[in-house]
């Protein structure tokens, strides 16, 4: 499928979004390490990222630690969505999207248009970009219906999609937890690239989008392991503190590590 030119996308204020750089890139190198230090990573299916040029990626998301792991491992910026809410904290609303995050509205009608506008400059620039399709985290740590962003920005742009199955981030930190529990296994499948080719011809067809959309969660269930429900997971506010302690991680050790969030929904 032919990608338009980025002059094409309409542009979006500076102060919204900056992309993923140098302060990630950093960060990375010092969570890499630490991680591995503090719980039991297993991480496969790497070779699925490619080395360069655009792709989705789309994790299962049980806690504020999947978007830390991810970025950690995945070895390359990455951009991710995170909820708008987090613009309204001066604890987070210049850090997170230094780190990469780009805020979405998710109050539901075309209030998101802007953050997949976004998104689309991240994938035309040949960058990575993740969105959990289930739009929030699982309270229960079921993976639940799969929200359709990632098709159609994967059939507008023409890059595969990167299913993602986590394993451990929820007993790491649980739901309303602030320090996460350290010494504990967790897993990482990078699964193979979803190609949506086949699909070229129907980028505006919801249907089109369900059926890539379904691929991907059926994909995500056989990484994660976990039961799938058919239908959308509610969204519950989410209090702030324990997102914002990665300003700190680089000054912490084992014992008095505090939550590693990055961006997320």
């Amino acid at each position: 499928m032919a990608a338009e030119t980025e002059a094409s996308v309409a542009p979006l204020p500076a102060k919204v979004f900056a992309g993923a750089g140098a302060s990630q890139e950093r960060l990375r190198r010092v969570l890499h390490p630490l991680s591995r230090r503090l719980w039991k990573m297993n991480i496969e299916g790497i070779e699925n990222i490619p080395v360069d040029g655009p792709a989705i990626i789309c994790p299962n998301h049980i806690s504020f630690f999947d978007s830390v792991f991810v970025m950690t491992f995945v070895g390359r910026n990455i951009s991710f969505v995170g909820k708008a809410e987090y613009m309204d904290s001066w604890k987070t609303k210049h850090l997170f999207p230094a780190l990469g995050m780009i805020p979405i509205d998710r109050s539901g009608g075309g209030k998101s248009d802007n953050a997949l506008e976004a998104a689309e400059r991240v994938l035309r620039r040949g960058e990575l970009f993740g969105i959990y399709p289930e739009g929030t985290r699982s309270r229960d740590g079921m993976l639940y219906k799969g929200h359709t962003g990632a098709a159609r920005l994967a059939l507008k742009v023409g890059c595969p999609i990167i299913p993602v199955g986590i394993v451990g981030t929820r007993e790491i930190q649980p739901p309303d937890t602030f320090f996460p529990k350290v010494g504990l296994s967790c897993s990482v499948k990078f699964g193979a690239p979803i190609h949506v080719e086949r699909y070229a011809d129907r980028p505006d067809d919801h249907m089109a989008w369900r059926e890539i959309t379904d691929e991907v969660m059926f994909e995500i269930r056989e990484l994660s392991g976990q039961e799938y429900r058919n239908t959308y997971a509610s969204k519950k506010p989410e209090t702030l503190h324990a997102a914002t302690a990665v300003v700190s991680a680089e000054a912490t050790d084992g014992a008095n590590t505090p939550d590693l969030e990055t961006s997320v929904p």
